[in-house]
């Protein structure tokens, strides 16, 4: 499910915040059940933060770049 790099870089600005907005709720998701202690995979919030911070990462780099 993670992407790497060179393939976030290729999607769309608009395409990246759906993305972003998706992993945030799926975070959200993960975090509750992981204080119900029904989180099958912890290492998945892990994953889904640091591709949330990649999205973050190419998106302040377009705005960067367009200022």
């Amino acid at each position: 499910m993670a992407k790497n790099k060179k393939n976030l870089i290729e999607l769309s600005t608009s395409e990246l915040a759906r993305r972003r907005t998706e992993l945030k709720e799926e975070a959200l998701m993960m975090r509750v059940q992981k204080e119900a202690g029904q989180l099958e995979n912890p290492c998945r919030l892990r994953v889904n933060r640091r591709e949330i911070a990649r999205i973050e990462t190419v998106l302040t780099a377009r705005k960067s770049a367009q200022a």
